[in-house]
């Protein structure tokens, strides 16, 4: 036997813990996993040794469904012991052996934990599902109304009968119980089975609704399920909504008897027959539940026996604020469900043609490529898009993308815009967006204009009166900005570095000149960054015609 140390964490305290009972169904060795994990839960109260689970092992390698090896003792062995660390099984007793040496050698026997029993459920539920919408059963909301309306029949009676307002013996008293506990269960699995329906029937109306590659057969047949199939059923529930609100209004004024008949959170319900601190607003509210006086509740109640549950049965037909109901929710998903239809149909009878995509056309180019001969694909490459890989420039690639030996299906992929691969144009689709009119931002836009205007006319003027000495002049940066895209112009302007460069500003006239002079001389302009030094270069800046300011910064 194992010590409590040694055993794996209870998963029902931790999140983490039964997170990690789906951590078998990624492992690599996860089909050797689901062979066991299906032979524990096959069998009622299954206490499983190694032995037994190599036998079921090596018949599954003689079929191919796990690995050659896995049905060895000491690898069976290895699993059953990490299924049990991840909480998937439970060590229990072992094997029995009539002596010590026997017992030493003896091995630990396994039990399937609950909820991991559950997770495998769920595992071969999803495996062996079909793919397509699931089929709602819609006489499931009129057995849920009238299911209500037993139950309210019957507490009623019972009521009656506990109080002696009508004849009762002992025995009846006691069908009726059982008749109550009947309509309250029956009702609870009705109502998971039609709302486990709707939200995969809606799921998969999701995962098809917005499919851009759908073919004309498809598209028919998924209008015709969703005009009329998904509106009977949307209407089915707005029809039976009322009554089963109205019914759930009923039960609500009396919730703490018949919470209390049925043997569950009788004490949370209260002794006014209401549930505590609740509105009686048509449905049940939110009440307290769970073990008492530090206790833990060994077995899961049935549904109904819980004032969460009926909450949650009114929640699904019954609004608050800021929750929906369920009943909302479908109605809205309708709504959207049908306008995209009718915007799939209205693209695919558009100018596009019934296959707007050009899927039959892709299906049929990438069968041809698919069979070409590696000269013909590219011929067949140049043909179709009118490209040829020697003769044109591009980005280059990923290395990967450009490898010879690999296949045109496994490239990366290239996106291609709505309006290319539907209708073959590159322009844009939709009409060009008028310019709005702003009358803030111009003014805005005129007051910076004029700002601007007036630092370069400030600037101008310093220039105008620093240009008989620039060497002694402490520039701003405006005037030095102006300077230097005047310098930038007049250089740009010589031929070379012994003729002469003008530039001018075509608003105020201000004219910068360079006149070359012997490689020691040096020109220096002066501002308030420090000063600017030109070598073998004299600089004039003149005001106007014929205002000569002489040459700036000679040696100093």
């Amino acid at each position: 036997m194992l010590n409590d140390t040694d055993r794996p964490p209870h998963p029902d305290g931790d999140a983490d813990a039964r997170l990690r009972l789906y951590a078998y169904l990624t492992a690599p060795e996860r089909r050797t996993y689901l062979v066991i994990m299906r032979l524990f839960t096959s069998t009622l109260l299954a206490d499983l040794g190694a032995g037994e689970v190599a036998a079921v092992l090596a018949a599954a390698e003689r079929r191919g469904e796990v690995d050659d090896g896995e049905s060895r003792l000491d690898t069976v062995i290895d699993r059953l012991e990490q299924l049990a660390r991840w909480g998937n099984l439970v060590p229990g007793r072992r094997e029995p052996a009539a002596t010590i040496a026997e017992f030493t050698r003896s091995r630990v026997r396994y039990q399937v934990a609950k909820l991991a029993m559950r997770v495998q459920r769920d595992v071969d539920d999803v495996l062996t599902v079909a793919e397509g919408a699931r089929e709602v059963s819609r006489e499931l909301l009129p057995a849920i109304e009238q299911g209500l309306a037993d139950i309210e029949h019957t507490l009623t009676a019972l009521l009656d009968a506990e109080q002696g307002r009508r004849p009762a013996t002992t025995a009846s008293v006691r069908t009726l119980r059982e008749q109550l506990t009947q309509q309250v269960t029956t009702l609870f699995l009705q109502h998971d089975e039609f709302a486990a329906a709707v939200r995969d029937f809606y799921a998969y109306l999701g995962s098809v609704i917005a499919r851009y590659d759908l073919a004309p057969a498809e598209m028919a047949g998924f209008k015709h399920m969703l005009l009329e199939y998904v509106e009977l059923i949307a209407e089915d529930v707005l029809r039976h909504s009322e009554p089963i609100v109205g019914r759930l209004g009923s039960l609500n004024r009396r919730s703490g008897p018949l919470l209390e008949r049925l043997g569950g959170d009788a004490a949370d319900a209260g002794a006014g027959g209401g549930l505590p601190g609740t509105a009686i607003t048509g449905g049940f509210g939110p009440v307290p539940h769970g073990p008492r006086g530090g206790q833990i509740e060994l077995i899961e109640r049935a549904p109904g026996r819980r004032a969460a549950d009926w909450d949650g049965l009114a929640g699904w037909f019954i609004g608050g604020p800021g929750r929906p109901s369920e009943v909302d929710a479908l109605r809205e998903a309708t709504s959207r469900a049908i306008t995209a239809l009718l915007t799939n149909v209205k693209r695919a009878t558009g100018a596009g043609g019934v296959d707007p995509g050009r899927r039959r056309d892709l299906l049929a180019l990438a069968a041809r490529f698919d069979t070409a001969a590696p000269e013909e694909a590219h011929d067949l490459y140049a043909a179709v898009f009118g490209l040829s890989s020697a003769r044109h420039l591009g980005l280059v690639g990923d290395d990967d993308a450009l490898r010879p030996d690999l296949a045109w299906g496994a490239g990366e992929r290239v996106e291609v815009e709505v309006n290319v691969r539907t209708r073959g144009e590159r322009a844009p689709g939709g009409q060009v967006p008028r310019v709005t009119d702003d009358p803030l931002g111009r003014a805005a836009l005129l007051d910076e204009e004029e700002r601007r205007r007036g630092r370069r006319t400030a600037a101008v003027a310093e220039l105008t009166a620093s240009a008989r000495d620039l060497a002694g002049a402490r520039l701003s940066s405006d005037a030095l900005e102006v300077f230097c895209e005047l310098l930038t112009l007049a250089g740009a302007d010589r031929d070379g570095p012994e003729e002469r460069g003008s530039a001018a500003d075509a608003v105020t006239g201000l004219t910068l000149r360079l006149e070359p002079r012997p490689a020691g001389e040096v020109a220096r302009i002066g501002s308030v960054f420090g000063d600017l030094e030109l070598h073998g270069v004299a600089v004039r800046v003149d005001v106007g015609e014929g205002m000569g300011a002489g040459p700036a910064g000679g040696d100093r």
